[in-house]
């Protein structure tokens, strides 16, 4: 069967670099840092004392306090970026066919605040089992697709993806398939997170997961410097709407970019380490390249997973340049977590929409905080170490990978019509 294109009409974000997409392209393309000490709790008995937190937000702005006591903040990040993605798409609620628009989202983790405050008011409590009637719907990972599709009326397709820190670029790839074979004709997608509490850093301090640099934290996640020690916990959401060309023509919506097409693939080697070769991140470009139909030349700009760990910031680019072969060289590579940090399952969503833009824009952001080489890592490669580089971007690929060996990439294609 001949599969439907499928293009982004909307784009909407709430990240620690700003609570809006302009604000965050704007902080992505200037170098600036969101990491800073935490203000959600008190940290300071922790390894860790900072994180990526999303600033200056106000639930009251969007919410009315009645009705934001229902929603975990993870499902609130979500609400407030998919609203800003439905507004940018200028989407006519009362025309459009609302069993044929969908909500596929992701979430590494769902309502982890509302778990551990819940847990926590139970063991302070003497025993007695009072919980809050919202405590469930709160913490399920997949309430927030829940709630975007009932403040719409979108009754199409609706599910949560859960692939650790891949499920939001999981939950575009399935919105993709789905408008490609004709099922629906929009879905909003993305992902978010918001797992800075003391759940969170506890135990990704106890893997000793992240950085401990707390004398420096805006310098503290350094994707591919020699000096790197983990990553930087980071909260929020991104969104994006997925669209079917045709509809979209129809309707005079504004397009970003197409999206090419995506890949999965696991690793299949351990629960939290990368391959070592990085045999699953080259099988899951490949399969990207293979699904978007394109070349190894094609590509132009890839946003690196890069989190800032000592063995996934080795692995990476060995995969780029086994896939890539010499075009690797001529690639522009970035790691906007090094400005954001790692927002998990929101990871993907987030630097999806770097990449689209990046593609809208002809503008590279970015990988900041670079200060030594590693001589483990291909110093060949354009890293685009702390300023960002112009360039025409045709096509970008945007990776992300998650424990469990969870593999995802996906190709975003300049509009030509």
């Amino acid at each position: 069967m001949q599969l439907k294109r499928v293009v982004v009409t909307g784009l909407g974000a709430i990240t620690p670099l700003g609570n809006s997409v302009s604000e965050y392209w704007n902080g992505l393309i200037n170098g600036v840092s969101g990491a800073d000490v935490i203000t959600h709790f008190d940290a300071s008995l922790f390894k860790t004392h900072f994180a990526c937190e999303v600033k200056n937000y106000d639930s009251n702005n969007f919410f009315d306090r009645k009705e934001a006591r229902k929603y975990d903040l993870y499902a609130q990040y979500a609400l407030v970026a998919a609203e800003e993605a439905v507004k940018d798409s200028k989407i006519d609620i009362e025309k459009e066919n609302l069993n044929r628009i969908g909500v596929i989202w992701g979430s590494g983790i769902g309502g982890l605040n509302t778990f551990y405050n819940e847990v926590s008011d139970f063991a302070k409590g003497n025993g007695l089992p009072r919980f809050n009637p919202f405590f469930i719907p709160k913490m399920i990972a997949d309430i927030a697709a829940g709630h975007i599709s009932i403040k719409y009326g979108f009754r199409g397709p609706n599910f949560t993806t859960t692939s650790a820190c891949a499920s939001s670029a999981n939950a575009i790839i399935d919105a993709l398939m789905y408008i490609r074979l004709g099922k629906v004709d929009m879905i909003v997608s993305g992902g978010s997170e918001a797992a800075v509490n003391q759940a969170g850093l506890g135990g990704f301090n106890a893997m000793q997961a992240l950085s401990q640099r707390n004398d420096d934290p805006k310098t503290a996640s350094r994707p591919f410097d020699l000096d790197r020690d983990g990553f930087v916990l980071g909260e929020g959401g991104g969104c994006v709407i997925l669209e079917e060309y045709e509809h979209a023509i129809a309707r005079g919506a504004k397009i970003y970019c197409e999206v090419a097409g995506g890949g999965l693939s696991a690793d299949a080697y351990h629960m939290t380490a990368p391959h070592p070769e990085g045999m699953g991140a080259s099988l899951v470009m490949q399969n990207a390249l293979e699904d978007a139909g394109m070349k190894i030349e094609d590509i132009d700009y890839i946003n690196v997973h890069g989190t800032s760990t000592p063995l996934g910031d080795i692995s990476e680019p060995m995969a780029i340049v086994r896939v890539f072969g010499e075009h690797a060289y001529k690639l522009n590579i970035s790691s906007t977590k090094s400005m954001t940090g790692h927002l998990l399952g929101a990871a993907g969503a987030i630097e999806g929409i770097a990449a689209i833009l990046a593609v809208q824009n002809d503008i590279i952001p970015p990988t900041i905080n670079h200060f030594t080489n590693d001589p483990e890592i291909d110093q060949r490669l354009n890293f685009t170490f702390n300023k960002a580089q112009k360039r025409v971007v045709t096509n970008a690929l945007s990776n992300t990978f998650g424990f469990g060996g969870h593999n995802a990439s996906i190709i975003f294609k300049k509009f030509i019509g």
